[in-house]
């Protein structure tokens, strides 16, 4: 069995930082989303990973390289443009071949990975199977209904009026049929080969689809509070560990941990929360569900349930909180009146804030 892992897209609801970065390379507790997948893929069982890549594919590639570091045996698929997931499939056909493969969205994160889904499928005799999850408002997302069996019997794009309240999860599994399947379809009104699409020929031909519900904890990350619900997640899970310099006069408590290099002089981290290696926490606060990143400087500052990308600095400034800020960036303290602050910041970018 192989995996089709899609790592293009312009990641348009995470701009500006998504404008130099990929979206799938935006780190989770210090660790970029798409290491989660490619992790979650090998553990099923996984060795051979198609990852299509668009116009990040640079930086995809030196992130991840020929996949040896993840056990995985992995081969780029470019796509000239963002065409729609049933594209990647017909442009991944010689790569494919005629094995079952899992269809893994690279910006999607799931705590418990996809081996249930994997073995669910494998010796099934089902074309299609698709990961499924309840959620509050499935207007926002592709829905499944079911029939009593468990099979697949209508799919809906973002209804206005759903159906039922199961989300389509990123994450699907197929035999070769799909092959003929996204051969046949035509683009639909937004231009691109959609999978439901795809899927619907399936049924409509006498196809196997059958449903698998998601165990465990599930988001997409495509917007900054999906970013930091997931950060929030996996830093409950993390093992506290001091491996960088700790004086006399900081206090570490709860589930923390510190990389190697990183200094803390003169300050007070309240876990889970992780420093990235040779960062410097000077004077500061750190409150939980934080995640620095690497080489980053902190001094005199308040930060709280926030990701801080590497190479960043945040200086005289309190209260800041629910934030994002990208690499390379400096926030410092300007004159006025004292307030909070919420920010999503691009790389490269200089912020002044009232503090």
């Amino acid at each position: 069995m192989k995996a089709l892992v899609l790592a293009g897209g312009k990641g348009s609801r995470l701009r500006p930082l998504t404008y130099t970065s990929a979206k799938q390379l935006v780190p989770v507790a210090n660790k970029p989303v798409l290491y989660y997948g490619l992790e979650a893929i090998r553990d099923a069982g996984i060795r051979s990973v198609g990852i299509v890549v668009g116009d990040t594919a640079h930086e995809i590639r030196e992130a991840v390289g020929d996949g040896s570091r993840f056990g995985l045996d992995v081969t780029y698929i470019p796509q000239e443009a963002p065409l729609g997931l049933a594209h990647c499939v017909l442009i991944a056909r010689e790569f494919l071949g005629d094995e079952p493969f899992v269809m893994y969205l690279g910006d999607n994160f799931l705590v418990d990975g996809i081996a249930g889904l994997v073995d669910a499928f494998r010796g099934s005799g089902n074309d299609a199977q698709i990961l499924l999850t309840k959620v509050a408002e499935p207007q926002f997302y592709g829905v499944a209904e079911l029939g009593p069996d468990g099979e697949i019997i209508g799919l809906e794009e973002k209804p206005e009026h759903p159906r039922s309240d199961l989300a389509i999860v990123g994450v699907y599994t197929f035999s070769p049929a799909v092959h003929e399947a996204v051969r046949a379809i035509t683009p639909s009104a937004r231009g691109e080969l959609e999978i439901t699409d795809a899927i619907k020929w399936l049924m409509d031909n006498g196809g196997r689809v059958r449903s698998h519900f998601v165990s465990g904890y599930w988001k997409d990350i495509g917007r900054l509070q999906d970013m930091l619900e997931c950060n929030r997640i996996v830093l409950e899970a993390i093992e506290p560990n001091v491996r960088g310099t700790v004086d006399g006069f900081s206090e570490i408590s709860g589930r923390v941990l510190i990389e190697p290099g990183a200094l803390v002089e003169n300050s007070v981290i309240r876990g889970p929360a992780v420093v990235g290696a040779d960062s410097k926490i000077i004077s500061s606060y750190i409150g939980p569900y934080t995640s620095i990143g690497a080489r980053c400087v902190l001094e005199n500052a308040d930060v709280q349930y926030s990701i801080v990308l590497e190479d960043s600095a945040i200086r005289g400034v309190p209260g800041l909180t629910y934030s994002l800020i990208g690499r390379n960036v400096e926030v410092s303290r300007a004159r006025g009146v004292p307030n909070t602050h919420q920010l999503m910041v691009g790389d490269h970018s200089r912020i002044q804030v009232r503090a």
